[in-house]
């Protein structure tokens, strides 16, 4: 909760327009938190409807409270991310940082791994590397437009107009058909 506060009140101020991580840093640090409480409310759920009433207890109505607070402050970053940065990037970032600290934060509360053999953990680890590698490639290349990355087309357009002939046309760039050619009848 502190790395949310902070991330709200001192970091989203100064780089929520320019940074896409802020927005989703804390979308994950709350969806997680979110996760976890939803996890403890099942669990007193479940235990009320066999017959043992946990809606006596505070802890219950504590752990909705939490609910209801992390979803709506998850689906407000989460709307304020989407609404300044391109979707396509922000979707499969949040999906891993969430997936990522859910993770974390179920092997910390529930001490998942302490169930499962090394090759189970091995396993899941590959599968975290690999989404984690496919959104960084995605993040890495959200500025490639129809193929080429700004970077390229920029140096296509300081370059161009050293290869023009006489006439203006480009060697490389003329036509061999005219637009009209491409016409239908």
């Amino acid at each position: 909760m502190a790395a949310v506060f902070v991330l709200i009140f001192h970091f989203i101020p100064k780089y929520g327009q320019t940074h896409i991580m802020v927005y989703i840093g804390v979308c994950s640090l709350v969806g997680s938190l979110s996760v976890m409480s939803v996890k403890a409310l099942g669990i007193a759920l479940k235990l009320t409807f066999s017959g043992m009433n946990q809606l006596i207890y505070p802890q219950t109505w504590a752990f909705t409270i939490v609910v209801i607070a992390c979803v709506v402050t998850q689906m407000n970053y989460l709307n304020k991310a989407l609404d300044t940065f391109n979707t396509a990037v922000v979707s499969p970032i949040y999906y891993v940082m969430f997936t990522s600290l859910t993770i974390l934060a179920s092997v910390i509360m529930f001490k998942d791994w302490d169930r499962q053999n090394p090759t189970q953990i091995v396993t899941e680890m590959c599968g975290f590397v690999t989404i984690l590698s496919g959104t960084f490639l995605l993040h890495k290349t959200k500025d490639m437009v129809d193929g080429y990355s700004s970077s390229l087309s920029m140096w296509l357009q300081k370059h161009e107009h050293e290869d023009e002939d006489e006439d203006g046309y480009s060697s490389e760039g003329i036509p061999l058909r005219s637009q009209e050619s491409f016409r239908s009848p």
